[in-house]
């Protein structure tokens, strides 16, 4: 047995009924999870009778490989929520109008459909894109809520006027285009799943038979429709084992409820539930810090986070002037580091969007230092990728007409007329696309170079199925890419890049044909749609550039949270929103506790974003983490904070020469504008949620009150922090 501490042990001893354990960052839940599992095989319960449900693939991975040294995993469920849906679909998909061989369709694929959907039944071009956006929340907020789509139409008013009745026509549509082409979005792996075991209790008998013991790591991230198919599958009085953590949920902008947890514990009267508190990753500076940001949010499960590591060095902040400044303290910083025996694989730049990488990228390569980026754009979302995947979908599942739409689009000399003809040719014949192109040639309905074109591409389909059944799925997939014509011409370096990418893509398909023997081309199509970002890490000594979402679960000896400006972390969107704004204060504690020796905290005092270049304020976590430093603070007769300068010390910033020359030429550009403000005389009776009235920006409304600042929001220019000393502002109640 490994080693346990106290709370641990109990936790992995309680094997029947409900169970519920709050496990903090880094207080080991995968070691009490692996080992309750353990003990379940040890009491005699067969490997079968068992599905553990993990957030990613390399969880999963890794949950296999560590059960795998104790005990027999042979039969056990081991997987993510998408997969284990899928694999249930696979067998009983029919039931709800599908073959077992239905394509999984991406964020991209839906959207492309939903376009198409509204072009069709909307004339109007920017009614259409309005129409998409509303039609694909109400879409998804339907099946992640398990929501029957007819009965929310009907019940929520959504159509009460014609715009409403165009979503509610396109979400119809939408629906039925899916079920045409025999395909699924990510959101009906889930709720199909849920609609089979509500509709057909003979098939959910059958799986409450096969799974008796159900486990589920990270629930705090499961959404509404997740939970109750593990209640489903589990019963009112089944075993079910639950591990997470509500300072963790993250994940609510795609439905994920950090309030099914308290749900849980109302659900399962009789629920058995132990705190995981104790740390074994980070420092107990880091956790200071980590717990004075989290204690902030409220409606949480009361846990404080300590430890018996050292005490370590202290949180390091820096303000930088620019995105540039900042990705040059943080490789100065990393320099510096490496000669103290770290690895590049032992940091972590971590940010709240992919948008401010790109500064670090750049002075990464200027430094020479090895990195890779994770949270931006996939490697199997490559344009050339997906087109030759559509190839290998049309030969697994005919109906895909999206599928064939994408592949035909890589055939020279077939254009947008020659498709429209052929889809309004299909739709007279009752016909999928594919179906279509058997015979063209003598239909009479194209000219002979057009119909040779569709001929061909059909023979190459028909080839590529052939194939499926008598070589490996790398000379498949490597057949596809030739049929594609993509690698053709090699001009430019663009083009050498693309044909890169279809030879990894091509290694990729040997290598899970080498790790899945008994699988093919359908399984291998369906680990591509499931992949996530965290698949694609691996142990070779990089920096990990990376979104905080993508980051969720790792841990480095080093990380740098940066890009800590108000308005990016937390977002703007969240300002004006309470539920929002905690949300971004556990996605901050969530990049805080990645750090187990070092943690570095950064923003800037002016950022290029968006097209445009900003003067901004440091992030309220910011100053939760790092505590308020002394400043020199400079202001506008606005009351605006102008920029900030760290007081000199012994400590010297880095870049000093460089923050002394900004310093000297900013001050000299703006000093016609600096004055001596009269203080506010009413500074001392205003109060948070209090409206105030500015003399330059207008109406407004204060968010916080803080070391003399105001957080307001003004109606005519959005977010300010204001200056209590100076700023002109006269409360309106």
């Amino acid at each position: 047995m490994i080693n346990l501490n106290k709370e641990q042990y109990e936790a992995s001893q309680a094997l029947q009924g409900a169970v519920m354990v709050l496990a903090g960052a880094g207080s080991g839940k995968t070691r009490v999870l692996t080992q309750r599992i353990a003990n379940l095989i040890d009491s005699g319960v067969y490997p079968h009778n068992i599905l553990a449900i993990t957030f990613t693939n390399k969880a999963a991975t890794e949950m296999k490989n560590r059960l795998s040294a104790t005990c027999d995993v042979r039969g056990m469920t081991i997987c993510t929520i998408h997969s284990m849906c899928s694999r249930i679909l696979r067998e009983d998909a029919d039931k709800l109008g599908y073959s077992k061989n239905f394509t999984i369709y991406d964020s991209t694929d839906s959207k492309r459909v939903l376009k198409k959907v509204a072009k069709k039944l909307i004339s109007d071009s920017d009614t259409a894109d309005k129409v998409v956006a509303s039609a694909e929340v109400t879409i998804s907020k339907t099946k992640n809520e398990g929501i029957d789509l007819e009965d929310y139409l009907t019940s929520s008013g959504v159509a009460t006027d014609h715009y409403g009745e165009l979503i509610v026509a396109v979400a119809k549509e939408y629906r039925q285009q899916l079920l045409s082409s025999d395909s699924m979005d990510f959101d009906d792996l889930l709720y199909n799943v849920y609609c089979l075991f509500k509709d057909f209790p003979e098939i959910l008998q059958k799986y409450r038979n096969r799974y008796k013991y159900v486990s589920i790591d990270e629930f705090q991230d499961t959404n509404t429709v997740q939970y109750k198919i593990f209640r489903q599958i589990a019963g009112e009085d089944g075993n079910i084992f639950v591990v997470g953590d509500d300072d963790q949920s993250i994940y609510g902008w795609r439905g994920a409820q950090a309030d099914n947890m308290h749900k849980f514990r109302k659900d399962y009267k009789d629920v058995k539930v132990f705190y995981l508190e104790q740390n074994y990753r980070s420092t107990k500076k880091i956790l200071t810090a980590a717990n004075n940001l989290i204690k902030k949010n409220d409606n949480r499960f009361d846990k404080t986070l300590w430890t018996d590591n050292s005490d370590g060095v202290r949180v390091e902040s820096y303000t930088a002037m620019d995105e540039a400044d900042e990705a040059r303290y943080c490789l100065q910083q990393i320099s510096a580091l490496r000669t103290r025996g770290y690895k590049y694989s032992d940091f972590a730049i971590l940010m709240r969007i992919n948008a401010i990488s790109r500064s670090f990228e750049q002075e990464c390569m200027s430094y020479g230092v090895p990195f890779k980026v994770f949270g931006g754009f996939k490697f199997f979302e490559r344009k050339e990728i997906k087109d030759v995947v559509s190839y290998l979908r049309l030969v697994v599942n005919p109906h895909d007409n999206e599928a064939f739409l994408r592949a035909i689009s890589t055939r020279k000399g077939i254009g947008d007329t020659s498709i429209a003809k052929l889809t309004a040719y299909a739709e007279q014949n009752g016909k999928t696309l594919l179906e279509s192109l058997d015979g063209i040639e003598d239909a009479g309905v194209f000219t002979k170079n057009i119909a040779f074109k569709f001929s061909d591409f059909f023979q190459k389909i028909k080839i590529l199925a052939g194939m499926t059944a008598q070589y490996p799925l790398e000379k498949v997939a490597s057949q596809a890419v030739v049929f594609s014509g993509i690698t053709q011409e090699l001009r430019t370096e663009e083009d050498r890049s693309r044909a890169e990418n279809l030879n990894e893509f091509c290694l990729s398909a040997a290598e899970f044909a080498e790790n899945n023997p008994d699988a093919g081309l359908l399984e291998f199509l369906e680990s591509i749609s499931l992949k996530s970002d965290l698949d694609e890490m691996d142990e070779s000594d990089y920096v990990s550039i990376a979104t905080i979402h993508s980051a969720k679960g790792l841990e480095w000896k080093v990380v740098f949270v940066v890009g800590m400006d108000e308005g990016i972390f937390p977002g703007n969107r969240a300002l004006l929103d309470v539920a929002q704004m905690q949300e971004e204060r556990r996605l901050a504690y969530v990049a805080t506790t990645r750090a187990c020796e070092r943690l570095f905290v950064t923003h800037t005092s002016s950022r290029f974003l968006y097209g445009n270049r900003q003067y901004t304020t440091q992030s309220r976590f910011f100053t939760d983490i790092a505590g308020e430093p002394q400043r020199v603070q400079r202001y506008d007769e606005d009351g605006v904070p102008m920029f900030d300068i760290p007081v000199r010390s012994d400590k010297i910033v880095a870049n000093r020469a460089s923050v002394s020359q900004f310093t000297s030429s900013f001050t000299s550009s703006a000093s016609s504008s600096i004055v001596r403000p009269t203080a506010n005389k009413d500074a001392g009776n205003l109060r948070v949620g209090q409206k105030v009235m500015h003399q330059t920006y207008g109406e407004g409304m204060i968010l916080n009150l803080s070391n003399g600042n105001a957080d307001v929001v003004f109606v005519s220019v959005g977010k300010k922090v204001l200056n209590l000393k100076y700023a002109p502002l006269t409360p309106l109640d």
